[in-house]
């Protein structure tokens, strides 16, 4: 066992999101429709993934940059709650916390996403002494901030200099023009952690298996999220597939993918096989759909621990 003080240090984007729930229709321009829920949480992949880690009783610290205002206040409050350090997000002077308007539908959805202060994170507001504190470095949201993405390598490649074994999720390209070095990046990354159709645009693969192929000579570990279908694993060596944890009555499914990636990671810094990390993000992102947001389910490792008995016959003690 490690004895560095953090096990995960979370760089990445900062928002709170504006769920609407049970609508009547798809909004078209001129026109109005009703939403008969509405729900104010806490945002963002990277959030979502460092608070449910640190429901699963990971010490977790947050890099990121907010506003000066009340969604700030919401982002900050919601991370201290869940115990994730927060200490080194930096506040801008000239931009707002970022917000994402969810138009949830069944079990999917439409978002809109204003960034505001997530477009500034820049690689200057990275402690590289406080990492080098920490077993593990995330990032996700590539695409999502311009300010950091050209330094990305860099992030990476000084994080595996200090000793971290690190993981990326770059979640969907607004712009979807997909560009990033992989060829470059992938080395420096321990666990690639992308969903199916990111997979898809990012290598340019008609399946999932091809995807995989194509980036074998310069990943290390390949962790694909494929929804109701479940997850995949290239751990070096061979392919293991993982089935879902199906939830027949979902509330929604926001942050399922990161409450995946947090399962994951936690059995993957507790020194657990590949197989079995797959099951245990595999079960967390089932989790997440029982509760609304992406952190509903995740109020402490008691919460997480009755569902996954009550919901899913599964005894997981985080």
């Amino acid at each position: 066992m490690s004895n560095k003080p953090v096990d995960v240090v979370v760089v990445g984007e900062l928002n709170v999101d504006i769920i609407l729930n049970k609508i009547e229709g798809f909004p078209a321009v001129g026109k109005e429709i009703i939403a008969n829920t509405m729900h104010v949480t806490l945002g963002s992949s990277s959030a979502i993934f460092a608070s449910n880690l640190s429901s699963l009783s990971a010490n977790v610290a947050f890099i990121g940059r907010i506003g000066n205002d009340n969604f700030a206040k919401l982002v900050l409050e919601s991370l201290n709650r869940r115990h994730v350090e927060t200490s080194h997000i930096v506040t801008s002077a000239t931009s707002s916390t970022g917000a994402t308007i969810v138009l949830t539908y069944d079990q999917d959805r439409a978002n809109v996403t204003y960034p505001g202060a997530m477009n500034e994170l820049c690689i200057d507001d990275i402690d590289f002494r406080f990492l080098s504190g920490a077993r593990h470095l995330h990032f996700s949201s590539y695409f999502m901030q311009p300010g950091i993405r050209k330094d990305v390598t860099t992030l990476f490649r000084k994080a595996r200099e200090l000793g971290l074994t690190t993981s990326l999720d770059t979640q969907w390209d607004p712009d979807e023009k997909w560009d990033i070095p992989l060829q470059e990046l992938l080395p420096f990354v321990t666990l690639f952690m992308p969903n199916s159709q990111e997979l898809l645009h990012m290598t340019r693969a008609g399946s999932i298996g091809e995807g995989i192929r194509i980036l074998q000579p310069f990943a290390n570990h390949i962790i694909v999220k494929n929804g109701s279908n479940g997850a995949v694993a290239w751990d070096g060596q061979n392919l293991i597939e993982q089935p879902a944890f199906m939830n027949d009555n979902p509330v929604d499914t926001i942050g399922a993918g990161d409450s995946f990636n947090a399962g994951f990671i936690k059995g993957f810094i507790n020194g657990e096989p590949v197989r079995k990390c797959l099951e245990l993000g595999a079960l967390t992102g089932a989790i997440s759909t029982t509760k609304a947001g992406g952190t509903g389910a995740f109020e402490s490792p008691e919460t997480v621990s009755e569902i996954a008995s009550e919901k899913f016959n599964y005894h997981f003690r985080p």
